[in-house]
């Protein structure tokens, strides 16, 4: 079934080739990806670049011999590294997709920035708003792009709600409450790496503040911890705008097993003429079987006829367009990554301090 489909794709990329010559239309420039980083999600990243037209996955790197020879079986085309600077001095690459651990982000898309690659770097950009900072400074004087991988911003729901806001259709904003919460098991895989805030509360923190267009002026936060990783199982955000808006960020990395939810994200906007909802929760299909009801992930990085699709993919597209165009992204800027970096730091220092904390200083320098 698998070869079946893959000729499909085959057919058909031959299809759209013929009728380009046939036309007179050039032949869409294939962006060429190497990606450090092997993980989960750096595999993710693999297959869908594998199902993407008009680009091609042609190294991997990863530190581990073993896992990066697993990945080798997995995608036999792509040459093989363990050194990321290999992959970041090749001159057959285009593009590097950085996916490995948060803490490494910052020097290795300084290196490759350096060597004027593309870099697509999954979120958080780096691990402290300085790292951020000094990337900015590296992204402005590098001949490649830099655009990080900040997802929700390629949900065609979000973008649904970001038009509407911009058209009025709301009035202005006054309220906002995003929850964005895990079971227990794929929690307890990320709680020695990550925090649920800078994990996955960076996501509606961003989205609040392209929802609003600007940068809160104070926060306030809480963690909560019970058990024992190295980051807290749950935490809390109040981001203020000003006197005129509120945003609350809810993150809980411990939801029970029986949750029938992939992830229990759901964001409400208050305007001062409407509201919106958007639901990341119900996913449109529930398998029950004798574990109980599963929802599965449909929007995202589902795989379809063997192929990966979703907003990852859609994602990917738009930055292989941008470098295949010589046009810089403005989905997600550089600087708008930094800024959701430098919220969720301040967020992690208030719940450290138990008190608020200014923002001032990003607005006066971001």
């Amino acid at each position: 079934m698998a070869a079946d489909v893959q000729s499909v794709y085959s057919i058909r990329a031959t299809c759209i080739e013929a009728v380009a010559k046939d036309s007179n239309i050039m032949p869409m420039k294939t962006i060429r990806w190497g990606i450090i980083g092997l993980g989960r999600f750096g595999t993710i990243h693999a297959e869908t670049l594998q199902s993407l037209p008009g680009s091609e996955l042609v190294a991997i790197c990863n530190h581990d011999e073993v896992r990066l020879q697993q990945a080798a079986e997995r995608f036999p085309g792509a040459a093989t590294a363990r050194d990321y600077c290999d992959i970041i001095n090749a001159a057959d690459i285009d593009v590097v997709s950085i996916t490995t651990h948060w803490q490494q982000h910052h020097a290795i898309a300084e290196a490759a920035l350096q060597a004027g690659k593309h870099v697509f770097l999954e979120k958080p950009m780096a691990a402290t708003g300085e790292q951020c900072r000094r990337l900015l400074a590296v992204a402005d004087a590098s001949s490649g792009y830099l655009m990080v991988g900040h997802i929700c911003r390629f949900d065609p729901r979000v973008t649904l709600a970001k038009e509407a806001i911009v058209q009025g259709r709301i009035g202005r904003i006054v309220s906002m409450y995003a929850k964005r919460n895990l079971p227990k098991a794929p929690g307890n895989i990320r709680l020695d790496k990550i925090s649920p805030l800078m994990g996955d509360g960076i996501h509606d923190a961003d989205l609040m503040m392209w929802f609003l267009g600007r940068t809160p002026s104070r926060v306030y936060a809480r963690n909560v911890r019970s058990n024992d990783f190295t980051y807290p199982d749950l935490g809390w955000a109040m981001l203020e705008f000003g006197d005129n808006a509120v945003g609350v960020i809810e993150t809980n990395w411990c939801l029970p097993e029986t949750v029938s939810t992939v992830i229990d994200a759901r964001l409400e906007v208050v305007g001062t003429d409407g509201t919106l909802t958007i639901d990341c929760s119900q996913t449109g299909f529930t398998l029950v079987d004798a574990n109980g009801p599963k929802m599965s992930d449909t929007v995202y990085w589902p795989q379809q006829h063997g192929q990966r699709i979703g907003a990852l993919a859609t994602e990917l597209a738009y930055f292989a367009d941008c470098v295949r165009q010589s046009t810089v992204p403005t989905v997600i800027t550089p600087s708008e990554a930094a800024r959701a970096v430098i919220v969720m730091e301040a967020a992690e220092q208030s719940a450290a301090m138990r008190q608020p904390v200014e923002l001032s200083e990003f607005v006066s320098s971001g």
